[in-house]
């Protein structure tokens, strides 16, 4: 079975995506049990984001309720608000007199036009379904991977293949699952892999610098508090840097989350040992990234739109 995101228990991930009629675009949202601990790493010199500064080690509220990757560029941030609404109808959130207010990071990729229409972008409603969709997905269930949620007007190589979503996981000694899901809209290309059409994923593509993203999410049954959280988010990167030529540039706006549902202890037995842990674990979620972003690369299929043709780049 291909590992996934889901892999980690009470991880759940839901899809939503419109195309034709000048669309290709959608939103996927990771859905973690209450009580995960958050936080994220932003890399790129593009990013577009919304609610990240909540997930600093140092503020008030240590805990995600849900985390939204979103098409539509800084228009489809509005998307946070739909899957908020959903959590605030759960009573998920942080209590406060009078209900709760969840916490909803998003991050989104530029996808803009590229269904043919400027304006067809993801939406409130889309995210609320997003979130719903991550609910009703079932414990340990599959994910869609490619042409999907997030990764549906994704490209690569500044537009010359087709991007996507890709999920993997890692299973560590003594329980711990390390997954990660990507959606891939890079600049860069994959390293060391051949699109089966000549061009060497090494070079640099032809044509002026597209605004870009790979967005990223990692999750951990491990037990980490907000700062080991961070380090996560910050270790994961090197995934990123490993898997795509180049990353994290001025037009991109790669951005990792990283996220702890806190069901499985690490050896804290001494300094060291925890040190030894951490290390471990943090290796591993850059394997996972950098497996997570290959396999939305190869899930990616063709399509033809009104804004022009983008190709699958191929078997990776």
């Amino acid at each position: 079975m291909t590992s996934k995101i889901t892999d980690v228990p009470g991880i759940r991930v839901g899809h939503v995506q419109r195309t034709g009629d000048g669309w290709l675009s959608g939103v996927t949202v990771v859905l973690p049990p209450p009580g995960t601990v958050g936080s994220v790493d932003v890399r790129g010199g593009g990013p577009g984001t919304h609610e990240t500064d909540a997930l600093d080690p140092t503020t008030l509220v240590p805990t995600v309720d849900a985390v939204v990757l979103t098409g539509g560029s800084a228009f489809g941030l509005v998307t946070a608000h739909g899957a908020q609404r959903w959590c605030e109808e759960q009573g998920r959130g942080f209590a406060v007199p009078g209900g709760v207010v969840p916490i909803v990071p998003a991050a989104a990729i530029f996808d803009l036009g590229r269904g043919g229409d400027f304006a067809a972008r993801p939406d409130e409603a889309m995210g609320y379904e997003a979130a719903g969709a991550a609910a009703a997905s079932g414990e340990h269930a599959d994910v869609g991977r490619g042409n999907v949620g997030a990764g549906t007007g994704a490209v690569i190589g500044r537009g010359a293949f087709k991007g996507g979503v890709g999920t993997a996981s890692i299973t560590l000694d003594g329980g711990v699952v390390v997954g990660a899901l990507a959606v891939v809209n890079a600049l860069g290309m994959p390293i060391g892999a051949s699109s089966g059409r000549g061009e060497s994923a090494n070079s640099e593509p032809a044509g002026p610098p597209a605004l870009n993203t790979t967005l990223v999410v990692v999750a951990t049954n491990a037990v980490l508090d907000p700062a080991e959280c961070k380090r996560t988010a910050s270790a994961a990167h090197a995934g990123l840097a490993r898997a795509l030529s180049p990353s994290h540039t001025l037009a991109d706006g790669d951005t990792v989350f990283a996220l702890a549902t806190g069901a499985v202890a690490l050896d804290r037995s001494s300094e060291q040992a925890r040190q030894a842990s951490l290390i471990t674990l943090q290796s591993a979620a850059a394997d996972a990234v950098r497996l997570a972003v290959l396999d939305g690369v190869a899930a990616a299929e063709s399509i033809t739109t009104a804004a022009g043709t983008f190709p699958a780049y191929g078997a990776v």
